[in-house]
């Protein structure tokens, strides 16, 4: 088994090939700040030049959250110029993983919200516990999902149910998110990980380059500009006064009342 030091996150990769990533931040429900998102990247990039791993298995530590979503006091710091910055970042980053050329396995153990619903949707797959909630609750911030959100969530669910979760800012729970396609599988929290290494040990058995090129020939069908749009709509929501109200009332832990300012 190797193994890698990072703040954040615990990686390491078994005897078959599998590289498990946690995204480790229990006190915080596992929400992404900015040194995550660099240690994300890196992770990123060590799938890609490590040879020994064929399949990568991203989850979170604990039972209660996969990634609660981003770190709403560095969020409320931004601007429309750093926030375009950091949702291209963003954008950059899920990308990656995306266009990973091996198998990218998300296992949903809990709130997946924000951020960490748009990291589940650019794995390939999603198995989910049966505690998992996902979904994009921005809108209650004065924002819009900045990670690709509003790209990918439309594909994966349809463009009617997508836009309710992201308007309505409601999660669905596990259930529903695999009656609606959003997570292939739901399982009990004790099976859950074995059942996902099972799912990673039979595409191990295809051909390599035949998995990679089916990966990238998916998405394909996929591509369009609507990331930048994404971005630019994003850095506007930041420079706003609902933005600042809505990231205010969240930290008060407050009703926030927008103005449409």
């Amino acid at each position: 088994m190797n193994s890698h030091t990072f703040n954040h996150l615990l990686f390491h990769t078994d005897s078959n090939g599998i590289a498990i990533l946690t995204i480790n931040r229990p006190d915080k429900l596992n929400a992404l700040n900015a040194t995550l998102l660099d240690e994300l990247n890196q992770a990123i990039d060590l799938v890609e030049d490590n040879e020994s791993i064929h399949v990568f298995i991203i989850t979170g530590s604990g039972e209660k959250a996969f990634v609660a979503g981003a770190d709403i006091k560095e969020l409320s710091t931004l601007k429309q110029d750093t926030g375009e910055e950091l949702s291209l970042k963003g954008q950059h980053i899920f990308s990656k993983i995306e266009s990973c050329s091996k198998p990218v396995i998300a296992l949903v153990n809990g709130y997946a919200l924000g951020g960490g619903a748009e990291l589940a949707m650019a794995c390939h797959i999603r198995v989910a516990t049966e505690n998992a909630a996902i979904g994009m609750p921005e809108v209650s911030l004065g924002l819009i999902p900045g990670y690709g959100g509003t790209q990918r969530l439309p594909h994966i669910v349809g463009k009617s149910k997508a836009m309710e979760m992201i308007l309505t800012g409601q999660p669905v729970k596990a259930g529903e998110a695999l009656k609606i396609g959003l997570v292939n599988y739901v399982l009990p929290m004790d099976e859950a990980l074995d059942f996902t290494k099972k799912i990673a040990l039979k595409m191990m058995k295809n051909g390599p380059l035949a998995l990679n090129a089916a990966i990238r020939a998916i998405n394909a069908a996929f591509k369009n500009d609507g990331f930048a749009h994404e971005a630019k709509e994003f850095g506007k929501l930041c420079s706003t006064n609902d933005f600042k109200e809505g990231t205010s009332a969240f930290l008060e832990r407050r009703k926030a009342e927008f103005t449409g300012k």
